[in-house]
């Protein structure tokens, strides 16, 4: 089986995460996408503002009805910062007769070079690389390496769309339907997920 793996803080997930996973599975011919919520990603200085319990909820719930779409608590079960390389060996181990792919934009994997132990994850999976009408970024310029495990797909709709601006939306005041799937909204609603806590 191919199987695309799609990390993320998702804090929350929004239109844009699934518009990418679907255009992702659609053009590598991926039979699953995974979305696998990250516990600390290593390269964000503040950590996720909704808990991993009601971010893997809100996962769940915005994939419910993909019938290629599934969610791992993979890294939420690891303590520390969320690195590619061990949930790329830990895939690759526990499901060895499957083929993976790491699903990002293409800014990404132009920083593909600088990632923790890029050498080892290369060697395990390939990459989904979704380019932007809009952007010009020079491929050419990645290792060979990384090169030859590289699948580009042109994004066709591009939605600049990211979990911060939700946030900062939800703190002003405005509304975010259509933004999120509805039955998110209502989980954000309903939870309180990102309403200031009272301190003790």
């Amino acid at each position: 089986m191919r199987v695309g793996i799609f990390g993320g803080t998702f804090d929350p997930i929004h239109i844009g995460h699934l518009i990418m996973a679907d255009q992702a599975r659609e053009g590598a011919e991926l039979d699953e996408v995974w979305f696998v919520p990250a516990q600390a990603p290593p390269h964000k200085l503040q950590g996720p503002v909704a808990s991993p319990e009601q971010r893997i909820a809100m996962v769940e719930k915005a994939i419910d009805h993909h019938p290629h779409f599934r969610v791992s608590g993979l890294e939420m079960e690891r303590k520390g910062p969320s690195y590619t390389v061990d949930t790329v060996t830990t895939l690759t181990a526990t499901y060895p007769e499957d083929q993976f792919f790491l699903i990002m934009g293409g800014d990404m994997v132009m920083n593909l070079p600088q990632w923790h132990r890029v050498e080892e994850i290369m060697e395990q999976v390939g990459v989904v690389g979704l380019g932007r009408p809009d952007t010009q970024l020079d491929w050419r310029a990645l290792p060979q390496k990384i090169q030859d495990r590289l699948i580009l797909i042109d994004q066709g709709v591009k939605i600049d769309l990211s979990s911060t601006y939700i946030r900062e939306q939800m703190a002003r005041g405005g509304s975010i339907r259509y933004l999120v799937p509805e039955c998110v909204r209502l989980f954000i609603k309903e939870n309180q997920v990102y309403e200031p806590q009272p301190v003790d």
